[in-house]
């Protein structure tokens, strides 16, 4: 089955945070404090996708208060910090959400991603991702992670879902 087909079925997008919706460089402050910084496009993005009625997660192995202000933010409520095995993070999500893992797509870069990406319906690796994530991917997207790959794939189950002229509509039309 091709990515677009997988696509057409997706009810829940989970993502990593560091490389996918970050560059993945950690930056910190003298005190200890920890910046990341976002795209506000892979916002925007975000924002449409929940408005399009595909629940959004993000499950991430490291914890950062910095995460959960933008997650809360986009209004993103699933939200897995500190999580050692993701499988089994979007497994019990799933299982809440009474979903399928044909019905969930899983944007991940590295090997902690694998687990959960391999079972997922999509799996989506950003440009940067490492090779044998890139190798197991259903769909690779041509910008780097904190640089529009997430609004890259948003964009792509959305079209795939005939959502996408819906989503921009209200910002296209003439006042």
């Amino acid at each position: 089955m091709d990515a677009k087909t997988r696509a057409t079925r997706i009810k829940l997008v989970a993502f990593d945070i560091d490389g996918v919706m970050t560059d993945g460089g950690l930056h910190y402050t003298d005190d200890g404090g920890e910046l990341k910084t976002f795209n506000v496009q892979d916002g925007l993005g975000l924002v449409l996708m929940r408005r399009a009625g595909i629940e959004l997660a993000i499950v991430t192995g490291r914890t950062s208060g910095v995460v959960a202000a933008r997650a809360a933010d986009l209004g993103i409520e699933h939200v897995y910090q500190g999580v050692a095995n993701k499988r089994v993070a979007v497994g019990g999500l799933l299982e809440k959400l009474g979903l399928q893992w044909a019905d969930c797509a899983f944007m991940g870069d590295d090997l902690i991603d694998l687990p959960a990406m391999t079972l997922c319906g999509l799996a989506i690796a950003p440009a940067n991702a490492r090779p044998i994530v890139k190798e197991r991917a259903h769909a690779i997207t041509d910008a780097a992670g904190g640089h529009g790959a997430v609004r890259e794939a948003i964009e792509f189950i959305l079209k795939a879902q005939d959502k996408l002229e819906a989503a921009f509509a209200p910002y296209l039309e003439s006042q």
